[in-house]
């Protein structure tokens, strides 16, 4: 018989954070740092590198595009529900350069349904210089697997499957079930 430890919600968001940074080549290969990760907020930082700078010799907009990204990648994956860009817009404020420390910091404006609107700032210092933002989708099944108490101690297990009604405001659950082997 298996341990079952309780975790929060924000617990579960750093979970899914864990799993998506060990999944993702790109996340790790950029260099980011993880400031904070919170159900439907996260904030990372990266340093610009010189294959991030441009002709121009200002960082290249993709790359700046890739940090909004993954913060919003980690703030939307948070509820443990395989979560999508459906649609993502970034406007360019100012430039940056090479050795710049960039933060992006991804904030959930709306989470309805299987459907979410995240906004994206990205700073140097106290200066925004991008503001990116996406559109989710859930596309079901859980990222990590979870298995839930309910009142009358049963259990059952959580695959995500997405679902609710376009009103539907989702919240997280308050507290998630794991076994010992999936809470670390």
């Amino acid at each position: 018989m298996s341990k079952v430890a309780t975790i929060s919600s924000r617990k579960l968001a750093r979970a899914c954070a864990d799993f998506l940074w060990r999944q993702d080549a790109t996340l790790r290969s950029l260099g980011l740092e993880r400031l904070s990760i919170k159900v439907g907020q996260a904030t990372i930082a990266m340093r610009v590198l010189p294959v991030m700078v441009n002709g121009l010799g200002i960082t290249h907009g993709g790359a700046i595009f890739k940090l909004a990204d993954a913060a919003f990648s980690l703030a939307s994956n948070g509820y443990n529900e395989r979560t999508v860009s459906a649609h993502c817009s970034i406007s360019f404020l100012r430039s940056t350069r090479l050795g710049d420390r960039l933060v992006a910091t991804a904030t959930e404006v709306v989470r309805s349904g299987r459907s979410g609107i995240y906004d994206v700032s990205v700073t140097l210092g106290n200066a925004v210089v991008a503001e990116f933002r996406a559109h989710s989708r859930v596309i079901g099944g859980a990222l990590l697997p979870v298995v839930t108490v309910g009142q009358s101690g049963t259990t059952r297990s959580e695959e995500g499957g997405g679902g609710g009604s376009a009103g539907d405001q989702r919240k997280p659950p308050k507290e998630v079930s794991f076994t010992d082997s999936q809470a670390t």
